[in-house]
């Protein structure tokens, strides 16, 4: 092979990096005699099932693309992580590989941290499929206490379409409910957890007959940012900006800030914390 070939060989190149990275003896291979380190090309093409030959081609240059099912192989015997597989599909095929959802397990310390620092901005983090997994207090005081409720039952459309008091706090529900139900149903696809979601679809329609009409409509929206507006039964109306974020490293989870509007708002938040601290 040329070196402009040998340079170009991206994919290749990766493969043996990663290859040659592997603990040998961590697979309980004997690591006597070894003349280079890491796994040897027939012990990962092995742990791929695949042809030897064909492997030494793929570090090689040679061959052509490998397939999406091949390079999943390759992922899973060389251990890679989800960025890593990414990397993987990206330089091997040109595109990244199809979702796979994974239930979330929760929030890293470090990202309560963050949210709890927010101490006048209700701000919380829900999974693709809209379940609220972190949250801080001015998002308990404001929108509501996440920590009452059962863990299966934090869904962020359980409360819009189930909870009285959340739909009456709500100030234009009817645009609220249909922004809900599209960026949910953007959001699951993106995930690949369509599948995941359809008992709980299933719940939600023999539930809320304005919840099926909205779904049958097919709509879909980005979650982004915007403007938002709540009614508290004793402090008047609340307005908020709020932006979402993806969580980095975590393509499960994305985390939304609700900022005061006005120093009028951020007064009613404190005042807010004030009594439930009381």
């Amino acid at each position: 092979m040329s070196e402009t070939a040998s340079a170009e060989n991206l994919l290749g190149a990766y493969l043996k990096d990663r290859r040659t990275r592997l603990d040998a003896a961590a697979f309980g291979l004997s690591g006597s005699r070894r003349r280079t380190p890491g796994l040897r090309r027939e012990e990962v093409a092995q742990r791929a099932n695949i042809s030897p030959t064909w492997y030494t081609w793929l570090e090689q240059g040679r061959g052509g693309a490998p397939s999406a099912d091949v390079l999943d192989r390759i992922a899973r015997a060389l251990m890679l992580t989800d960025v890593e597989r990414e990397h993987l599909f990206l330089i091997g095929l040109g595109r990244p590989p199809e979702v796979r959802y994974q239930a979330s397990d929760g929030v890293s310390p470090r990202l309560q941290r963050v949210l709890d620092a927010l101490a006048f901005s209700p701000a919380l983090v829900r999974t693709a499929t809209w379940d609220v997994v972190a949250w801080n207090r001015a998002a308990t005081a404001v929108l509501t206490d996440y920590g009452a409720i059962p863990p299966g039952q934090r869904n962020i459309l359980r409360f819009i379409f189930c909870d009285p008091r959340v739909r009456a706090a709500q100030y234009d529900w009817d645009s609220v409910a249909r922004f809900v139900v599209a960026a949910f149903r953007a959001d699951a696809a993106r995930a690949g957890a369509v599948s995941h979601v359809a008992d709980f679809v299933d719940e939600l329609c023999r539930t809320s007959p304005e919840f099926a009409a909205l779904w049958r409509d097919n709509d879909v929206r980005h979650h982004g940012d915007g403007t938002k507006r709540l009614r508290h039964p004793v402090h008047g109306t609340m307005s908020f900006e709020y932006s979402s974020f993806n969580v980095e490293g975590r393509s499960d989870l994305s985390m939304i800030v609700y900022n005061p509007a006005t120093p009028e708002d951020a007064d009613r938040i404190r005042t807010l914390l004030a009594e439930r601290a009381d």
